[in-house]
């Protein structure tokens, strides 16, 4: 349990960090760039106002008519007491040894401001900003300043001056609110993709916890499926997985148990036999020992067969399961071949076999004849072991269109409906009581499918099996 909270655990911050992380870095990349944004457009619509201002009353008051010092000083008194802006502005007159000789803030007249926009309104005869610390005071402050012009001569400089305090607040409260608006959205985001991950990762760990059972042993358990997305396909392919895999151990199970069961029967047979013939070797009832003989021969047999399936169910495993292709196979003479060798085999049972040979001369097909008449012999056999009840078994070929179809049907009890999508699965037997390892008919489908062929099991009308084969005329 606490691996698994601490798997849960693990996957909820790697979501978390994967996708609050960009977002994070975005909105602070956003809210950086607006603070610099309003903050350079507040300062330099700010500065550009003032340096408009300053411009339009300096080139004002130097269109005054003056002709002494005395009228330059009087004008800007006048200017200075009549100033309107004075509560969010200070208007300066400072004289070029950079003292300041009339101000609307009279507490500062005499003292020398000392900023660069003094001293380059002078020399350069332009107007000059400053931003920054006032010397004096320390305040964040913006002045202007602009050049006066009497008789063609620098003379002095009008100077604005206010304060960035209201500014700088203004920019505060935005910024702030930009951030507040930031801090939301990163929380709508969050709480967004932890509501999400929670619903994935609770589910997800379910099935976790469901797959590892299934690896430990817990085969066909099943996932309560409450989901109707991709994760509802999850649980249903965790649980078809599971169920499969408790068929297919269950088929192994069977199987083991069978084969078990077929080895042990004829080696029980062949050693009781020769147990029997060794005590009576001296014995002169040559019956007896052609009987011996016989089941002792009938049994091995039974055993090579079976061997032969299982090395031919371990290629097909391991992917060695290969065919001998020969351009031109003459399918009806191989076909014919297996029917004339189970002929007398069946007739000592009591069963006959009938053949219904075609109308017309059939084509010879790309194919591998061992492999093919492998299958036609299982199948036989099969129809014997399953259906030979029915004392009959039908076989025919025949051409139809692209393909040369084989059938071979019993009168057997047939399949029962519920077992025939089964049949030619590995190790499948189904209720069938006949001895077999129930891998012979996965072996014929798999040879029929690598000739590009299909293997076809049905009950026939009337009762009994019947077995199609339809084998293409060109590979």
């Amino acid at each position: 349990m606490a691996k698994k909270t601490l798997q849960i655990k693990g996957l909820r911050q790697r979501w978390m960090l994967n996708t609050i992380m960009p977002v994070l870095v975005l909105v602070i990349l956003a809210v950086c760039l607006f603070s610099a944004s309003i903050t350079s457009y507040y300062y330099t619509s700010m500065e550009s106002t003032l340096k408009a201002q300053a411009r339009s009353d300096a080139e004002s008051f130097n269109s005054y008519s003056m002709d002494s010092y005395g009228e330059y000083y009087q004008a800007a008194n006048l200017l200075v007491e009549n100033f309107a802006d004075k509560d969010v502005l200070e208007l300066q007159f400072i004289n070029t040894s950079g003292r300041i000789q009339l101000s609307s803030y009279g507490l500062t007249t005499g003292n020398s401001p000392g900023t660069s926009d003094i001293t380059d309104a002078m020399e350069t005869g332009e107007v000059q900003s400053f931003r920054g610390s006032d010397p004096q005071t320390g305040e964040n402050i913006l002045a202007v300043s602009s050049p006066l012009i009497f008789n063609g001569k620098v003379v002095g400089v009008m100077r604005y001056v206010t304060s960035l305090q209201a500014v700088n607040r203004q920019i505060w409260i935005s910024v702030l609110v930009v951030c507040l608006l930031a801090v939301l959205c990163i929380s709508l985001v969050f709480f967004a993709n932890l509501l999400f991950i929670n619903n994935v990762v609770e589910p997800v760990a379910e099935v976790s916890q469901a797959a590892k059972r299934i690896s430990a042993g817990s085969y066909g358990i099943q996932v309560e499926n409450k989901y109707d997305d991709e994760l509802g396909e999850l649980v249903d392919n965790i649980n078809d997985m599971s169920l499969k895999i408790s068929q297919s151990e269950k088929m192994k199970s069977e199987f083991i148990s069978s084969v078990s069961h077929e080895l042990r029967t004829p080696l029980t047979a062949i050693n009781g036999w020769g147990e029997t013939l060794l005590e009576d070797a001296g014995s002169e009832d040559p019956e007896q020992l052609r009987r011996g003989i016989s089941i002792i021969l009938k049994e091995s047999r039974r055993l090579t067969n079976m061997v032969e399936e299982l090395l031919e169910f371990s290629k097909m495993e391991d992917g060695r399961f290969t065919l001998r292709m020969e351009p031109a196979v003459e399918l009806q003479a191989e076909f014919e071949d297996a029917i004339y060798t189970y002929r007398e085999l069946f007739r000592q049972e009591g069963i006959e076999l009938h053949y219904a040979a075609p109308d017309e001369d059939l084509p010879s097909i790309p194919g591998d004849p061992e492999r093919l008449k492998q299958v036609f012999c299982n199948v036989l056999d099969n129809a014997a072991k399953h259906g030979g009840s029915g004392k009959r078994i039908d076989t025919a070929i025949s051409r139809e269109g692209d393909f040369l179809v084989l059938r071979i049907r019993d009168y057997g009890p047939g399949i029962p409906e519920a077992e025939l999508p089964f049949v030619k699965q590995k190790f499948y037997k189904g209720s069938s009581k006949a001895r077999g390892s129930g891998i012979g008919l996965a072996v014929c489908d798999e040879i029929v499918r690598l000739h590009n062929g299909i293997f076809q099991i049905d009950n026939a009308e009337g009762g009994g099996t019947v077995v199609t084969i339809r084998l293409p005329l060109a590979d």
